[in-house]
């Protein structure tokens, strides 16, 4: 998982919380406690998958394209963030003779496989309606009258 998909989901929430509304670059981190070219870069993936719009110059910034209900943490995580679970040095010697270094890589790579998968059936259930959902509860519990 990498921090790129943190930004997009908490970005996505903060949209869901103004429906019909944009938010600039500068106001999203804000809230997501960033800098704005970091949005603007995470921002830029997901109107490339689909998952925001955007409006140039006075009174632009980024809208949700689709509905919250609809989007559901495993395709931002597609977009995003797939295969991060693998990590990127590789250990063993394929070329060796040794049975475990010549042979551990490709029996690591199917566990990184499987557990991508599994990872990906969880993020499949959690839709950006249910955490916004979630926040909202979490400031009720909190007695917070405004969320942002």
């Amino acid at each position: 998982m990498n921090s790129e998909f943190t930004i997009a989901v908490h970005s996505l929430v903060y949209l869901a919380y103004l429906p019909d509304h944009m938010a600039t670059s500068e106001c999203i981190a804000r809230n997501v406690s960033t800098n704005p070219a970091r949005i603007r870069k995470v921002m830029s993936c997901l109107k490339k998958n689909g998952f925001i719009a955007t409006k140039e110059g006075i009174g632009g910034g980024y809208i949700l394209n689709l509905d919250p209900m609809e989007m559901n943490l495993g395709e931002i995580y597609r977009a995003l963030s797939c295969g991060s679970i693998k990590p990127s040095w590789l250990t063993g010697d394929p070329e060796g003779t040794c049975p475990v270094s010549s042979k551990i890589q490709p029996v690591m790579d199917q566990v990184f496989e499987q557990a991508e998968d599994v990872l990906e059936t969880f993020l499949n259930s959690i839709t950006i309606a249910s955490l916004l959902h979630r926040v909202k509860h979490h400031a009720d519990e909190l007695h917070i009258d405004r969320l942002l």
